[in-house]
Parts: structure tokens; C-alpha cells; sequence
């Protein structure tokens, strides 16, 4: 550079009309970034800065200056928006320059290389600056040689011009309008950027509801293959139902039911085919429910109580309390319904097979006597129809000519104490005691096939068992089979809490798979055709108290306050659902698991969403105990002795 040529020394900014200049933005130095220049201003460090704080600075609060309009017009955003309002500012940084003659540095370069610009180019780059860093002064050739080349700073506006006083008033209002149009733009984006908040919210709850849509579709498509195999079942029960009214006199005893295959699969019901529920509450039990199953929805409900040895059968269509079971001389444990039929075992060791069509029979305003109850009273008397003892401890109802058959149907005893879980499915029947033992009989022959004795599963466990280490301490003498069982249960919501004694909490079959839980917080997989548990589920610190499986999944519930899913094919934790309060009672399908938790409501957990939900308007008034869950129709029983129904 030669020596006509000085460097300002006092910084400055100098800017083209916004009209005339390509306008910065940040979306173009992001699509951009090796980008030297936007339009005739070269991008400084101060601009990198910036573009780095963007975010920073919007978030930064502008103190509004004081007189400022703070309702803007459309008249006066728009004043305020275009490019003529920076004409002022334009001519008040014209009159506070120095008038010599300036020349850019990039033109200063491109002329001592010979490189030639456009004649429109020049113009412009003579009536305006890129930025301050380019400014020079070029001074005349006698000043030059009078200040012997030295450099000569920049005149300050009181030595170069002196202003009058009615310049510096319009000057002070262009100021004040300046800034009243920076606050006017800031109203504006301020605006904008509430708008676009605003739709952003808007969108994300449109979303929402796009996702719960899709997930409905997404129940409805699994309830449709519900339905579906439920027909199918339905359909091949249909074609062999005519085989059981052929059996023998002996096997007619058991009365032909339905396949109770739905547990798994679910039934052939919608709620649509009927327009409202029953009375929602059924109270007439005076403790709080044991045990309670339903044959179908709007079907028939048998339900027991702790410390009642009389079940109570109720009609789901009309909420009315149709008659009582009479026989078991404990508190009724559990029991199962299957269309007509019903089982329930007791505290005394004993499982009786009920005829529920025998309800109508007559039997004193609806209440059920069998002839072995009289039996049991004095057995040294003798009645026509009394109980006849029969090999392996069991005992049949056999009609005589003179009387009536009553409703029960046929006992099993072989327990040695309180039958606490049992299931059965077509002519096979399960029941699990708290003497540690699974008995498997045959409900056409009313014999004992086979003893699973859970104490010698406990000492034989294979070495490939699933899950952590067992734990000990939760069953005192399990070498004992002699030893009674016995563990607080964790505190409802409402404080309470009993000592749990049920060693077995829940069993279920198919085919030849059985699958139990028990006191010692293990679920194991048995083969009943050999009578061995070849597989054991650990995971659970406290006892099993109900369980549930199908060809993918075992869900099981425990006093450990957790409900565990399980992978059927390889024996690993699928899923573990954490609660504040003990399960005691479980019932999923392939949308749902529902579950009774501790507290006043059920609690439901969409396997679809991964929610969770609770079922309390006009629900129970103390924690829930036991439940029945068929597709959408729930009864459920609380600590408050009532039973409640719900349409899902």
C-alpha cells in the first residue's frame, strides 16, 4: 500500500441503504459457512459472535426505552418495517463524517493488481463503505508533503462541522422515532414468535391424539384376533359337544361346560350387545372377599368371603342374589367358574363340584343343600343319596329314586390343609394347598393322578434355574413339610395388613404345561405328564400370590409389591411393573393387564401405551382384593365386603 493511503484509526461503522444491500441472515451462514462475504460487507469476528450467542441474546431481556408506544398500529408497523425508515439514521451518519475522499480498501487492492470493475460497481463502491475496517483517508498531494506523510486520524465532529441548534433537534427526534421503530419490530417478532408457539403446541397435541388413535387401532386389531380365535373355539367346542352326552353313567355326573380356554384368549363378548350394566355394587357379604369368578359377562357370579364357608351365586343380569353353596365346613380359598360348572376349595382340605342349573330346583328360597351336608352332620345315620365313600378319598353324590340329586356334584379330598389354588380346564383338574403339594385329578373319574410335592421341587431345584438366588428367608423349614406357613403382607394404602398363609398362590395348565407360584416367591414350569419342574422363575423376593400365562407370557403377581412378565420360550423377565402396595390378584390379555394393587381402585396397565390408569369413580372404599376380568366386562371385591362391576 502506498504511502497516499492511511488507515483510520478511530473505529466506525458505515452502512449502505437496507434497500441496496442483500439482507444477513443466520439460515444463510448456516448453509454457507465458507462464505466470506455477504453482499458488499465482509463478515467480522463480531458477526461470528453473534451468530454463537443467538440464542442468548434472544433469550435476553431489552429494557424498553421510556416514551415508547406501546399498542402498535398496523400503520405504524408498517412505517416502522420498511426500508425507508433508515433514511434518518443514513443522513445523520452522512452529516457526521468527515467530507474527503474515501476509497475501499478492496477496490484499493484490486486497482494495484490491474483488475478492472464494473463502472456500476465503481459508483456504488464511491457512494458507500462495506464496513469500518475498510475506511481510508486519501489526502492530497500538498497536505501530504506539508505533514511529511504522516497519517491523519479521523476529524472529529466538532473540528470539522459545527451543527445548528435546529439540526440537533430534528436530529434528537429521529432518534427517539429510531427507537420507537426497534421497540415496533421487537413487538413484532415477539408476536411471531408467540404465533409459532402457539401452532407448535397446537401440532403437538395434534400429534397426540394422532398417537392415541393409532394405538386404538392398534387394541381394536388385537381385540379382532381375540374375537376371532374365541370363535373359532367356540366353533370346535360346537362339533365336539354332541361326544360328551355320550359318555358313561359314571362320567355323567360331570356336567358337559363350556371349554374354559378363554382364560387365555378371552371370550366371544362385546359390550355392545347390551346397553347398560347391572346395579354396579353387590353387598350382601359381610367380610371382605376371598375368592370370586363369573361365567360370563352378564352370566352367573359366585363369590366367597374370608371366615364364610357359604359362597354366594348371583345373577349378573339383574344384580340379584340368586342362593348360597352349603357344604364346606371352612372358609371357601378360591374357586372357578365355567359356564354352569363351578369348583371351590376350602379351608378344610376339600373341592366340590357344583351344578349351578340346580339353583331353580326348589331348594328353599334359592339355598343349595346337597345330601352330603346332611351326611356330614351325622354320618352315622344313614339317607337314601348319602356320600359313598370311594377309593382315593373320594366321594360322590350318587341320586336315589326317592330324592332329588342336589347341586353338589362330587368331592375331592386328599389335602391335609386349605386348598388355596385351583384350576381346571375340560375333564382335568389342578388344586395347590398350603401342604406344599399340587394334586392333578380327573374330573370325569373323580380319581387322584398324580402329586407334585413343591417341598421336593424346592431341595431337587435344577441347576439351570432362571433368575437370582432363592430366598431362603422367606419360608421358614421348607425342608419341613410338617411346618406352617405363614408371612405379613406388605401394608395396604389404608394400613392394614394379615398374615399370608396361602403356600400355594396360583396355578393354571395347558396341555400338558402347568405352571404354579408359590410361598418361596418362585413361579415354576411343570410336565404333568411326568410330575417334574423342569424349569424354576426367580426373580420375586416375596411370595406368589396369583399367576397367569399364555403361549408367549407368564404374568405373575407378588407380595414384593412388583407384577413380573415373563418370556414363556426362554425363561427371562420380559417386563417388570413396579406398585407401592402388594398384588394380590391379576387378570391380563393381550391389551391389558389389570390387577388388584393395594389400593381402592384397579389398576390398569395398557401393554399397548405402557400407561397406567385406575378405575375409582364410585369404586370401592377400601383396597381392592380380588377381580375377574373378561375382555371388557370386570367384577371386582374389596376389603369393604362389596363387589363392584365395571364396563371397561
Amino acid at each position: 500500500m502506498t504511502a497516499a493511503a492511511t488507515v483510520s484509526s478511530k473505529p466506525r461503522a458505515i452502512e449502505s441503504s437496507s434497500a441496496n444491500r442483500p439482507r444477513m441472515d443466520f439460515a444463510t451462514l448456516g448453509r454457507a459457512p465458507m462464505r466470506m462475504s455477504l453482499g458488499g460487507r465482509r463478515i467480522t469476528s463480531r458477526d461470528l459472535q453473534i451468530v454463537e450467542a443467538t440464542e442468548e441474546l434472544l433469550d435476553a431481556e431489552v429494557p424498553e426505552p421510556e416514551g415508547v408506544a406501546s399498542n402498535v398500529s398496523l400503520l405504524r408497523g408498517f412505517n416502522a418495517t420498511i426500508p425507508s425508515a433508515e433514511k434518518s439514521r443514513t443522513r445523520r451518519r452522512q452529516m457526521r463524517n468527515v467530507d474527503t475522499p474515501r476509497i475501499g480498501l478492496k477496490k484499493l487492492g484490486m486497482s494495484a493488481r490491474g483488475l478492472l470493475m464494473d463502472e456500476e460497481e465503481d459508483e456504488d463502491e464511491g457512494r458507500s463503505v462495506a464496513s469500518e475496517e475498510d475506511v481510508v483517508v486519501v489526502t492530497k498531494a500538498h497536505e501530504r508533503n506539508k505533514r511529511k506523510g504522516k497519517r491523519r486520524g479521523r476529524e472529529s465532529l466538532s473540528a470539522s462541522k459545527t451543527l445548528g441548534k435546529e439540526e440537533l433537534t430534528r436530529q434528537t427526534k429521529e432518534i427517539m422515532r429510531d427507537k420507537e421503530n426497534l421497540h415496533v419490530r421487537r413487538s413484532l417478532i415477539n408476536s411471531d414468535i408467540a404465533e409459532i408457539t402457539s401452532k407448535i403446541k397446537a401440532l403437538d397435541t395434534i400429534r397426540q391424539k394422532l398417537e392415541q388413535d393409532l394405538l386404538k387401532l392398534q387394541e381394536d386389531e388385537l381385540e379382532l384376533d381375540d374375537e376371532l380365535e374365541g370363535v373359532k373355539e367356540r366353533l370346535e367346542f360346537e362339533q365336539s359337544s354332541g361326544r360328551l352326552q355320550n359318555k358313561s353313567d359314571v362320567s355323567a355326573a360331570v356336567p358337559p361346560h363350556a371349554a374354559p380356554s378363554r382364560r387365555r384368549k378371552g371370550p366371544v363378548f362385546l359390550p355392545s350387545e347390551h346397553d347398560e350394566l347391572p346395579p354396579g355394587t353387590l353387598d350382601n357379604h359381610t367380610m371382605p372377599i376371598a375368592a370370586l369368578d363369573f361365567s360370563e359377562p352378564y352370566g352367573t357370579l359366585v363369590s366367597a368371603a374370608q371366615e364364610d364357608s357359604q359362597p354366594c351365586v348371583w345373577d349378573l343380569m339383574t344384580g340379584a342374589e340368586v342362593g348360597r353353596l352349603r357344604g364346606h365346613r371352612g372358609p371357601v380359598k378360591v374357586l372357578q367358574v365355567e359356564d354352569h360348572v363351578c369348583l371351590t376349595g376350602g379351608a378344610d382340605g376339600v373341592v366340590r363340584l357344583w351344578d349351578l342349573r340346580r339353583v331353580d330346583g326348589g331348594w328353599g328360597q334359592g339355598e343349595m343343600v346337597s345330601l352330603s351336608d346332611v351326611a356330614e352332620e351325622d354320618e352315622s345315620r344313614s339317607y337314601d343319596g348319602e356320600i359313598i365313600e370311594k377309593p382315593n378319598g373320594i366321594r360322590s353324590n350318587e341320586p336315589s329314586i326317592s330324592e332329588p340329586m342336589g347341586p353338589c356334584v362330587r368331592l375331592f379330598e386328599g389335602h391335609s390343609k386349605a386348598v388355596t389354588a385351583l384350576y381346571f380346564e375340560d375333564e382335568c383338574l389342578v388344586t395347590g394347598a398350603s401342604d406344599k403339594t399340587l394334586r392333578q385329578w380327573d374330573l370325569t373319574t373323580g380319581q387322584c393322578i398324580m402329586t407334585m410335592d413343591i417341598l421336593w421341587a424346592i431341595s431337587h431345584a435344577p441347576s439351570t434355574a432362571v433368575g437370582s438366588a432363592l430366598p431362603n428367608h422367606l419360608f421358614s423349614g421348607a425342608a419341613a413339610a410338617a411346618g406352617s406357613f405363614a408371612v405379613p403382607t406388605p401394608p395396604y394404602a389404608d394400613g392394614s395388613w394379615e398374615m399370608y398363609q396361602d403356600f400355594v398362590g396360583g396355578v393354571q395348565f395347558w396341555g400338558y404345561g402347568l405352571v404354579s407360584g408359590s410361598g418361596d416367591g418362585a413361579v415354576r414350569m411343570w410336565d404333568m405328564r411326568t410330575g417334574q419342574a423342569h424349569r424354576t422363575l426367580l426373580g420375586h423376593t416375596s411370595p406368589v400370590t396369583c399367576l397367569q400365562f399364555d403361549e408367549i407370557h407368564i404374568v405373575s403377581g407378588s407380595l414384593d409389591k412388583s407384577i413380573r412378565i415373563w418370556d414363556v420360550r426362554t425363561g427371562g423377565t420380559f417386563e417388570t411393573l413396579r406398585y407401592d402396595h402388594g398384588i394380590t390378584s391379576l387378570q391380563f390379555d393381550t391389551r391389558k393387564v389389570v390387577a388388584a394393587t393395594g389400593k381402592n381402585g384397579v389398576d390398569i396397565y395398557n401393554r399397548t401405551s405402557m400407561q397406567h390408569s385406575t378405575l375409582l369413580t364410585n369404586g370401592h372404599t377400601s383396597p381392592v382384593e380380588r377381580l375377574r376380568y373378561m375382555d371388557r366386562y370386570l367384577v371386582s371385591g374389596g376389603r369393604d365386603c362389596a363387589l363392584k362391576i365395571w364396563s371397561l
